[in-house]
């Protein structure tokens, strides 16, 4: 069979872009090969985007298990949220002298509160943790009743806190996903994410400097917190920033802690790329309208959808069904929901709203001597 030349250049087109395609395939898997559970020491972890929510990558992370001083991180957002951080209060005896890091608090000596988070989340003063949580519960149980209702509130489904500084205690437990959704909120708060940030901080004669090592070792860091007990492990939750972007990592029982979280960072930055999927006003689609003066309405996207993205991955849509609606139609209601799909799998929804208003067919009356010899019909 002879082809034509037409042909023949289609198919080496074809064939150009199928190499060129299995090129980049490679490329990005080369550049960007998939996690390693080996390069992992962590029992738990999850690497979150701290805007969308989004999991890039996930192990055990709904196991409960203890979290040591990382509960601080809980203890540090009530007080940004719930007190005057410029306060300045008396030590009680009962913040003196509390097992574990401290910052060696002295009863009587007077600190604003915003001096005891500093000491509380550079030094993980676990005497600071008790302060606080008696300036602003007024006991340590009703802060840790505080604690579990912002848990609840915040969907922290696997989380129970029983103290404010994370020492060993039965019914004292979180997980790697549920301390994800606590710092990524906890980073919205101006005042939070100055305090965890900071790498050295003066406090009267205490010279405090952050445990948090990865502030100076890795580019965008700007937190979270440390914790440690024999019964826990090491566990870390940090925060990285880079071009706009916030990626929130937690890890448990991590014996490599600190090079959990490089890895986890640096290949999530790299191997992943936030993508506008969905614009605000896009129109998705269009419906029938059955009964209408027009016969379709454009779907319009109340939101943008944004998801992070390897360069390998491809994506669908899939509107409503059934295919059409009865009018009339008002604009800017509801539609339903558009489900996004990532290589077959469901990732999100977006709602949609109809574009334009659409009222109902109006048939006008038959005159009185058609519907005589029409028998009543129309």
């Amino acid at each position: 069979m002879i082809l034509s030349l037409p042909v023949i250049l289609n198919r080496v087109i074809e064939m150009k872009r199928m190499i060129t395609g299995m090129a980049a395939a490679l490329l990005a898997a080369i550049l960007f090969p998939p996690f390693s559970a080996a390069a992992v020491s962590a029992q738990h972890a999850i690497v979150m985007d701290g805007q969308t929510g989004q999991v890039l990558y996930e192990k055990n992370a709904d196991r409960q298990a203890l979290i040591a001083s990382t509960t601080k991180i809980m203890t540090a957002l009530l007080i940004c949220e719930q007190c005057n951080v410029l306060d300045r209060m008396e030590i009680p005896k009962e913040a003196v002298g509390i097992e574990g890091s401290s910052m060696y608090l002295q009863e009587g000596e007077v600190l604003t509160l915003q001096e005891l988070l500093y000491g509380l989340m550079l030094q993980s003063g676990n005497d600071a943790a008790v302060a606080l949580a008696i300036y602003c519960g007024g006991t340590v149980s009703d802060f840790a009743q505080l604690m579990n209702d912002k848990a609840h509130r915040l969907g922290m489904k696997n989380t129970h806190f029983v103290n404010p500084h994370g020492l060993d205690a039965p019914g004292h437990y979180s997980t790697a996903r549920d301390l994800a959704i606590l710092a990524a909120y906890a980073m919205n708060n101006p005042l939070f994410a100055q305090t965890v940030s900071a790498k050295t901080v003066t406090v009267g004669q205490r010279y405090l400097r952050n445990h948090n090592k990865l502030l100076w070792q890795l580019e965008g860091v700007d937190g979270v917190k440390t914790g440690f007990t024999k019964a826990a492990g090491r566990i870390l939750v940090s925060s990285a920033v880079r071009q706009g972007r916030r990626l929130i990592a937690v890890t448990i029982n991590a014996p490599e802690d600190w090079n959990d979280h490089k890895y986890l960072l640096e290949h999530s930055f790299c191997a992943y790329t936030p993508q506008t999927l969905v614009e605000q006003g896009q129109i998705l689609g269009t419906v029938e309208v059955a009964g209408g003066q027009t016969g379709r309405v454009a779907l319009v996207a109340s939101e943008d959808f944004i998801y992070s993205m390897q360069k390998t991955e491809s994506w669908s849509m899939e509107l409503p069904k059934p295919g059409f609606v009865y009018a009339p139609v008002v604009r800017d209601e509801n539609a339903g929901y558009a489900h996004i799909y990532m290589e077959g799998k469901a990732v999100g929804k977006v709602r949609l709203t109809y574009a334009d208003s659409v009222e109902m067919e109006i048939v006008p009356a038959l005159p009185w001597w058609k519907r005589f010899f029409s028998g009543g019909q129309r």
